[in-house]
């Protein structure tokens, strides 16, 4: 079984590595909750409050973690009233989900839809 290089904008071995090696210990710091930045450039609207959803012991124990890919419907007074899965570990969207339904955004004229994504890792 052999590796595929895919061809990337990196430009040299040397930056592919080294933007590996930051994404690499991104991911094995602990928790992330990569979404609330995204969202707000996308939407204007800026997270006030997250709260972190919890991670079931069976599955940090397993090594199961993941990515969890949502979108969540924002009320004009800046409260969550709606999260739908879009993807990831069924459980680990449940627990996800909840979580971002406590979430509180900035206050708009209109509601929005926010994607939210949220990272699992067990370490």
């Amino acid at each position: 079984m052999g590796v595929s290089v895919l061809p990337c904008k990196f430009g040299s071995a040397k930056r592919f590595s080294a933007a590996l090696a930051i994404l690499l210990v991104a991911v094995l710091s602990g928790f992330v909750v990569s979404s609330p930045a995204q969202s707000a450039a996308k939407s204007g609207r800026k997270l006030l409050v997250t709260v972190k959803p919890e991670y079931p012991e069976t599955l940090r124990i397993a090594q199961i973690g993941g990515l969890v890919r949502l979108s969540a419907t924002v009320q004009p007074d800046g409260k969550v009233s709606q999260v739908e899965i879009r993807g990831g570990n069924p459980i680990l969207a449940e627990k996800a989900q909840a979580a971002v339904m406590k979430w509180k955004y900035a206050p708009a004229a209109a509601p929005t839809v926010e994607e939210v994504s949220v990272s699992f890792t067990p370490h």
